[in-house]
């Protein structure tokens, strides 16, 4: 998973894209950004103009793991998505 791909997967499991900002700062949004120098991946949320939850990464797949990892956990805890019936067997 890459800062490419990544839309497309959160895409698959139901995160709104409207929710994730590739590459800009936008408000409202989980903003993943490749930091000025190059040489490292962000990953926020942006309100008001403010970071939080800000996390740094020197790895684009790490930085794609973690992002998606965050969105899909508010999936699963809002029930759009969870363990399959088969599986709960």
């Amino acid at each position: 998973m890459n800062a490419e791909s990544i839309a497309e997967w959160l895409r698959a499991v139901g995160v709104p894209e409207q929710v994730v900002s590739i590459g800009a700062e936008v408000d409202n949004t989980w903003c993943l950004l490749r930091d000025p120098a190059g040489d490292a991946w962000e990953v926020f949320w942006r309100e008001q103009g403010n970071r939080y939850d800000w996390a740094r990464f020197s790895s684009e797949q790490v930085a794609c793991h973690y992002l998606f990892g965050r969105l899909v956990w508010s999936q699963v805890v809002r029930g759009a998505v969870g363990v399959l019936p088969s599986a709960a067997k």
